[in-house]
């Protein structure tokens, strides 16, 4: 049997890098644990974790999801997480052409600033 949480913080840490997780596990505390544990599990050790489709296909969707419900911030963090799955800048422009179609343009319009702009963060850093 996988031990879900051990796997979702071994893909958390693929995904997001080392330094994202050591500052999100540093920074909880009593009350946002359950939650951190419930995201580690759920999210990253049972659905990041599957092996049907790839991690850059996984990143695609997520950063589509994420434009088209307008969660900048966690946006930009899976933008920046595109370093480790493979989704190149075509990728994400492609991406976001389809939720300026399926969940609107003004969703789109800002999703595409916010790229532009952690992708020149992301270029700056390299």
């Amino acid at each position: 049997m996988i031990d879900r949480q051990m796997q979702g913080m071994k893909t958390r840490r693929r995904v997001l890098g080392e330094t994202h997780v050591d500052r999100a596990e540093a920074e909880k505390d009593v009350f946002d644990a359950p939650y951190q544990d419930l995201i580690t599990e759920a999210a990253w050790g049972h659905v990041w974790s599957r092996d049907t489709i790839s991690l850059r296909e996984r990143s695609m969707l997520t950063i589509a999801l994420l434009a088209g419900l307008g969660n900048d911030h966690e946006l930009a963090m899976h933008i920046r997480a595109t370093m480790n799955t493979g989704a190149t800048a075509d990728d994400i422009m492609e991406t976001l052409l389809h939720v300026a179609i399926y969940a609107g343009v003004p969703r789109a319009n800002h999703a595409f600033k916010i790229a532009k702009e952690t992708l020149a963060e992301m270029e700056a850093l390299r």
